[in-house]
């Protein structure tokens, strides 16, 4: 049995990972960037960029399902790590030092 989603299936975005989405892109302006990462077994990766350069994300269960919670938000552009992208992202020292594990 395959973990792909047949073409003839349409994907289902869960409502608590478009729910989260939306609540980032109202709380980080009125549009937003993501990208869909494959994580293997573990899903996908939806990371947002929001236009006050914050990052936010969700893990669903494919990129597939990543997708369409892009697809379902308002205001939610599916792109890549694009020059665009990535010139838009704010890290500060919290997020740093957080990363850094301190």
């Amino acid at each position: 049995m395959s973990d792909q989603t047949p073409a003839s299936q349409s994907v289902v975005a869960p409502p608590s990972a478009v729910n989260a989405a939306r609540r980032f892109v109202a709380e980080h302006g009125k549009t937003g960037r993501a990208v869909v990462q494959y994580l293997g077994r573990k899903g996908a990766r939806v990371t947002m960029v929001g236009e006050d350069g914050a990052l936010g994300d969700v893990v669903v269960k494919d990129v597939a399902t990543g997708e369409a919670v892009v697809a379902a938000v308002e205001g939610l552009e599916l792109t890549g790590w694009d020059r665009e992208t990535t010139a838009q992202v704010r890290i500060g020292p919290a997020h740093r030092h957080r990363m850094a594990g301190r």
